[in-house]
């Protein structure tokens, strides 16, 4: 596995709860590392989160990128008929 930039190899932590896609990292020890990089580290960064969400895509089947292609198209011929963020979070804390 390589080091995020300015990690010390043996500074790694388990992850709690059997472990994860991250490894020995838990998501905690990331924000860290992230909150560390140069601005163009964090670019660099995001660019390759952002191709590998790329590649996830790849693998919807022929429903799902049907039902995304529909969801796009309905927002693009009405782009004001939208719930507001907040509103979604607030309704979806009051069924908790």
């Amino acid at each position: 596995m390589t080091n995020l930039p300015g990690e010390d190899a043996g500074a790694k932590t388990p992850c709690h709860g059997g472990g994860t896609a991250l490894g020995l990292y838990t998501m905690s020890d990331l924000r860290h590392e992230i909150e560390n990089l140069s601005p163009s580290e964090k670019a660099e960064l995001l660019d390759v989160v952002w191709e590998s969400l790329e590649a996830d895509a790849l693998s919807l089947t022929d429903a799902q990128r049907a039902e995304l292609d529909h969801r796009i198209e309905r927002h693009e011929q009405n782009p004001s008929d939208v719930i507001p963020w907040e509103q979604v979070k607030a309704s979806l804390f009051k069924k908790l």
